[in-house]
């Protein structure tokens, strides 16, 4: 029993220490956790210039959505004026708690003991 746990530390320090002396498999981790991190960031800036970016070709695809209004304020300038901020902080806010999930992941993965 002892012995098990003394394992468990015995490989968790050896994880460390291949990160900090940035030996192959350090680097391999470090390099999934970059991955991760890009991929997520990709995929969010896609969201985002879908959803920013497809506004105008909406409007010159159907003009007269251009043309509603809401309390007197053109639909466009609602859309991109006054929406477009809840909708990047709503991205941004996603974006922190999806990248600290993966660090999370990262610091599970190289905490994990050994089975």
């Amino acid at each position: 029993m002892l012995a098990e746990v003394s394992g468990r530390e015995d490989r968790a320090d050896r994880t460390r220490t291949e990160l900090a002396q940035q030996t192959r498999v350090g680097e391999a981790l470090v390099k999934g956790l970059v991955r991760a991190q890009l991929a997520l960031a990709l995929r969010l800036s896609l969201v985002v210039m879908i959803g920013l970016g497809g506004l105008p070709w909406l409007f010159a695809i159907a003009p007269s959505v251009g043309r509603v209004t809401v309390l007197g304020v053109n639909l466009p300038w609602l859309l991109l004026g006054v929406a477009s901020f809840p909708f990047l902080i709503g991205v941004g806010w996603a974006y922190v708690r999806l990248a600290e999930r993966n660090e999370q992941d990262f610091t599970d993965l190289v905490q994990r003991p050994e089975r």
